[in-house]
């Protein structure tokens, strides 16, 4: 027997006789304090996807708009911040009525029952639910910028950005996680494979559609030019970093931490979101094989990210071998969405609407295989639902743009690159034009 077995045998004999409390409960504010931890450290994981959206779509695009897509993954994730700050965080949480919101301007922290030493089951600080709902808003939009890349006006691009995480993405996000009427409905939707995924995917196809492919995608007879990215070591890299941040996506969605109760469905949403991504990644290389007689990487990487896509919607209650399956389907869907994007002639630069908004779908429908209180039928109303309020809205305000400041870059600053055109440097000083002037 070994010393932690002998340890063990002798806690359960006190136990036994009353001299120690067995499976004691923590106290209420321990637990408030391990819901805040979570909150905290899982929120950080989720800020950490921004460099994986950040790297991903700099290997993805030409190395010409490669500081371009830095700057908007920077700013878009300060611009979530301070949108969320001013009307999202309200809109989307504070006396939802069924549809909506309160538009009450600005945001702060009321902790007063906790600092008086009064702590609700499963309480946490104001600020750390706060910062952990925040992050989520930028991931949102962090789609939007991969799929629209190398053609859009920077400005432009960033109206957009106020306009969906400051209403779109919070109305939208209060008829579920505000306990609005598709929440009441029975509609569940775990982490957010349609709050999230699927609202950045219509925002990005819609835009898409609206602004038109890059010069040189599509030839005049209607074939497809493949236009390769720079850097795929860092597109690897970022979804790597994406992989990892989304433990905190999925994990800190529990909500506490409180409990051993608590500890095992985090646990469970931990492996089942990392198996779900791998089950991606391995039915797109198998798929890619079998279609194309070759491996591709980009199908791999994007495999990965709609694994992780799928099993958003409901991480805790799959088995693992499920949640495999359910990545493996998401994997299956890019590898067809890619081709047929291209068939309609939409330009997606790094695959973010089939990744983000078709594995968002299939994830969010899945969740009435292996959540015994939704309905099939219900889930398809909230994909439905959401769908044509972000389509409605994100149109609207794509041609409001387009017909006042514009959104599309000229033909001449497109061929040019937008990091000379709009930001007058260059990613790559030594490789690229920059590297002839001397």
């Amino acid at each position: 027997m070994t010393k932690f077995k002998i340890a063990a045998a002798a806690m359960t004999v006190l136990a036994l006789v009353g001299a120690v409390p067995a499976y004691a409960a923590v106290d209420g504010e321990t637990a408030y304090i391990l819901n805040t931890f979570s909150f905290l450290v899982n929120g950080a994981l989720v800020m950490w996807m921004g460099a994986g959206f950040a790297m991903l779509e700099s290997g993805l695009v030409r190395s010409k708009n490669t500081a371009t897509i830095c700057l908007k993954n920077i700013s878009l994730y300060a611009i979530a911040g301070l949108t969320f700050y001013l009307i999202g965080y309200n809109l989307m949480y504070l006396d939802v009525t069924g549809y909506i919101g309160s538009f009450s301007p600005f945001w702060g922290p009321v902790d007063t029952e906790a600092l008086a030493g009064t702590f609700a089951d499963g309480g946490y600080s104001a600020s750390s639910d706060w910062f952990f709902q925040m992050v989520f808003v930028a991931t949102a939009a962090s789609i939007v910028s991969g799929a629209l890349a190398e053609r859009i006006k920077l400005w432009s691009f960033l109206g957009f950005v106020v306009l969906l995480t400051a209403i779109i993405y919070p109305i939208q996000g209060s008829w579920v996680w505000g306990g609005g009427w598709l929440s009441q409905m029975g509609f569940s939707d775990y982490a957010g494979s349609t709050l999230v995924h699927s609202v950045g995917g219509w925002s990005a196809l819609t835009g898409a559609i609206i602004l038109g492919a890059r010069k040189g995608k599509f030839t005049a007879d209607g074939k497809v030019n493949p236009i390769p990215g720079a850097n795929l070591p860092l597109a690897t890299l970022g979804t790597f970093i994406l992989w990892l941040g989304w433990f905190g996506f999925n994990g800190g969605s529990v909500l506490a931490l409180g409990s051993a109760a608590n500890a095992i469905e985090m646990s469970n949403v931990y492996a089942n979101t990392n198996m779900a991504a791998a089950g991606g990644v391995i039915a797109a290389m198998i798929l890619t094989q079998i279609m194309y007689k070759k491996v591709d990487l980009t199908m791999a990487l994007n495999g990965a990210i709609a694994g992780l896509v799928s099993i958003t919607a409901e991480p805790a209650d799959p088995t693992v071998g499920a949640a495999i399956l359910i990545g493996a389907v998401g994997g299956v869907i890019v590898v067809f969405a890619v081709p047929l994007l291209d068939k309609l002639k939409i330009d997606d630069v790094v695959g973010a609407i089939p990744a983000h908004l078709c594995a968002g779908i299939w994830g969010t429908l899945a969740v009435a295989f292996s959540d015994a209180d939704a309905t099939f039928l219900t889930q398809l109303i909230g994909v439905v639902s959401i769908g044509a309020f972000v389509i409605v809205l994100s149109t609207i305000f794509w041609l409001i743009l387009k017909y006042t400041v514009g959104i599309r870059s000229s033909e001449e600053d497109e061929i040019m690159g937008l990091d000379k055109a709009e930001l007058g440097l260059e990613a790559y000083p030594e490789f690229g034009q920059g590297s002839q002037s001397f």
